[in-house]
């Protein structure tokens, strides 16, 4: 059936109606009418294909594809219920007019608010983001920092130098060592991106890399170490100091002034300078980063207007090394960068120059089943991605169920959780267990205590917190030392186990469950929930959920309430300080100045990327939800380091969600492809 649609005053009501069952949000709406203002011969298919264009953004992608506006596959990407679908294309069949306006601008400079690029449609700035990021990545992968081009004679001489130093930094291998393939592309082109799942070694290749940078340069290089969040941020900088420790047995001068001279890693808004109350940043083209390299951690959560102020600041003459697992959930915001640049990757994408340059860098021989062919399509890009595959934090079971996920083997999945018997008769360390609960208020006993086989839960974080420091006074240097190590051991135990939630909201979803484990531990007399007032209480677990530079906290920080043993009275800003560790570093606020939190027993999914737990449960709803997809088992699933429990109420939701894929809409890869794949 077609809804007839002549006219812009008939759409804008329809459109309203839709905002009213919920099906569109105001700012949706909102848009359509303000290009219906800017534009009152607008027609009906432009104003609605603005409101669609608007929640796709909301849902993380970065356009709206014209030529797939009708059918199942629109319907999926809104996660619009089956009746609005419907009345989508049935409306969609009847609307009239064309996409020309003076709102729409066809891929040149200008000022119109939509842009039309071949068959998508973009938010202007989403559309620059994308051609900005796309010019900087192929200006990188066609620069050479240290090799010049035209120098022959210094691009073998520098190949020599490498393959010296990595066979000190390296142990043989038979079989070909992606590792070192890695650092040597990363010599050749001042980009490159290294993807792998948890444990392969990104940042112990990335270490690796920086000592041979250090060691062929002229002078000591300026290295920032960035991540999205300050969890990762702390993450990366730990696992590259460690590594680099490791390393101090070397000879020469470039590991020991890597060690004394790195800076701390920080997250990408503080890297660049946060501008308050605005979408600028301090670093820009106009004023670059002062640095040589740049090595990025947890590539995946940046997303696209993210990237490309990165990419504006960072001066060509520095290297930037992309560090990600291509699987892991996308960005929250809108864009997939990492996942567009890996997905346009060619199964065999070595150039015969490429293979070259890696045996005289390295010594490795790369196999020929990545080695282009005479007729295959290689590209720039292609060159200078490197895929890690073999896990060193994990094995066995979870890597297993880690691996039939990925590939949504639902079947193998199943048999891998139900071959691990009943939890109540598990053996102490084993990795996996499935619980089937009917009721939410039974992972109250897994939070405080774990389960058979993987035991803790936060029992253990909290009579910690309850036994307090070795040495209870506060005065003199012994009793600030003894509880800064308390502290330390307190924020690394609450680490040890999480709770991880597909959703935000209900009664399986982060709000509903971190009321159920409060209710649990409360009821176990190792809480006080409310008892300062403000849902405040000592213990308390919080996720900051905003950036403050003024206090040094950032989104997706997580610390603990804790007593101030100075304080007195019941003013909470005297009582509770919420302490975060940077890896050694601990710091502290005041409880009352933090504004933007939310209780951290039970985290989504989303937030716990970049970081790790001995023992991870992942909770599904019992009902289905387009936000469950294959990548968010697998991100939720890999956090985990010895354990892992999948909390399924309903079966039939782990299965659709390994047949779901999460699929962002985005012009990047098209870009790319157009402007530098070559024969």
């Amino acid at each position: 059936m077609n809804v007839a649609m002549n006219d812009a005053a008939t759409m804008l009501r329809t459109l309203q109606r839709w905002r009213d069952a919920g099906w569109l949000r105001a700012l949706d709406l909102a848009l359509a009418r303000f290009i219906h203002s800017l534009d009152p011969e607008a027609k009906p298919l432009l104003l609605l294909a603005t409101a669609l264009l608007a929640q796709l953004e909301s849902a993380g992608h970065t356009c709206l594809r014209l030529d797939g506006l009708l059918g199942k596959e629109l319907g999926s990407d809104l996660a619009w219920p089956v009746e609005a679908v419907r009345e989508l294309n049935d409306v969609l069949d009847g609307a009239l007019g064309e996409m020309s306006s003076p709102c729409v601008g066809h891929a040149e400079a200008g000022s119109t608010p939509l842009v039309l690029d071949g068959p998508r449609l973009y938010l202007r700035r989403y559309w620059m983001d994308e051609q900005s990021i796309a010019k900087s990545l192929l200006q990188r992968v066609r620069t050479l920092p240290q090799v010049q081009a035209n120098a022959h004679d210094n691009a073998h001489h520098h190949a020599h130098q490498a393959q010296a130093v990595l066979q000190t930094l390296f142990d043989p291998t038979d079989a070909v060592d992606w590792q070192q393939v890695a650092c040597g592309l990363a010599l050749r082109r001042g980009l490159t991106l290294l993807t792998g799942g948890p444990g392969t070694g990104k940042t112990y290749t990335a270490a690796r890399l920086l000592v041979l940078l250090q060691s062929l340069a002229e002078q000591p290089l300026r290295v920032a170490l960035a991540a999205p969040t300050g969890k990762a941020a702390a993450r990366l900088h730990q696992s590259i100091e460690s590594a680099l420790v490791k390393l101090s047995g070397l000879s020469g001068p470039a590991v020991h002034h890597l060690t004394e001279h790195l800076r701390p890693a920080q997250t990408l808004h503080s890297l660049l300078g946060v501008q308050p109350d605005s979408r600028r940043f301090v670093h820009d083209a106009s004023q670059p980063l002062d640095v040589d390299v740049l090595i990025i951690d947890e590539a995946s959560m940046v997303h696209l207007e993210l990237m490309a102020r990165v990419l504006e600041a960072l001066p060509l003459t520095a290297r930037l090394i992309l560090l990600g697992d291509k699987d892991q959930l996308a960005s929250v915001e809108a864009g997939s960068v990492l996942g567009d640049l890996c997905d346009h990757v060619p199964d065999r994408p070595y150039a015969p120059e490429t293979c070259a340059w890696v045996q005289a860098a390295t010594g490795q021989i790369l196999p020929p089943q990545v080695r282009a062919g005479p007729t295959d399509t290689v590209s720039d890009l292609a060159q200078q991605v490197v895929m890690l595959r073999t896990s060193q934090r994990f094995g066995g079971a979870i890597a297993a169920l880690a691996q039939a996920v990925n590939t949504g083997d639902a079947m193998a999945a199943w048999a891998l959780l139900h071959a691990a018997g009943p939890t109540e008769s598990r053996e102490p360390g084993a990795p996996l267990a499935l619980q089937q609960p009917q009721h939410a208020h039974a992972l109250g006993e897994l939070a405080l205590h774990g389960r058979a086989g993987a035991p803790g839960g936060y029992r253990s974080f909290l009579s910690l917190l309850k036994a307090g420091p070795a040495y209870d006074g506060v005065d003199g240097t012994e009793g600030v030392e003894d509880r800064q190590a308390w502290i330390r051991q307190l924020l690394r135990s609450f680490e040890s186990f999480r709770v991880l939630s597909a959703l935000r909201e209900g009664t399986w979803g982060v709000t509903g469950l971190n009321k159920v484990i409060e209710q649990a531990l409360a009821h176990a007399g190792l809480i006080r929930p409310g008892s300062l007032g403000g849902g405040w209480y000592e213990g308390r677990p919080v996720m900051v959920t905003r950036n403050d530079p003024a206090l040094g906290v950032f989104n997706g920080d997580v610390g603990i309430a804790l007593r101030n043993p100075r304080g007195s009275g019941t003013d909470v800003d005297a009582l509770l300080r919420v302490w975060f560790l940077d890896g050694e570093q601990l710091r502290s606020v005041a409880a009352s100045r933090l504004a933007a939190v939310e209780t951290a027993w039970a985290m989504t999914v989303h937030k716990s990327q970049g970081s790790e737990f001995s023992h991870t449960a992942l909770v599904l709803p019992d009902h289905g939800s387009a936000v469950l997809t294959r990548e968010l088992v697998y991100t939720g699933l890999t956090r985990a380091r010895r354990a892992f429990t999948l909390i399924a109420p309903n079966p039939e939701v782990f299965t659709q969600a390994l047949q779901r894929r999460t699929r962002r809409t985005s012009g990047l890869g098209a870009v790319l492809a157009a402007t530098q794949g070559h024969p």
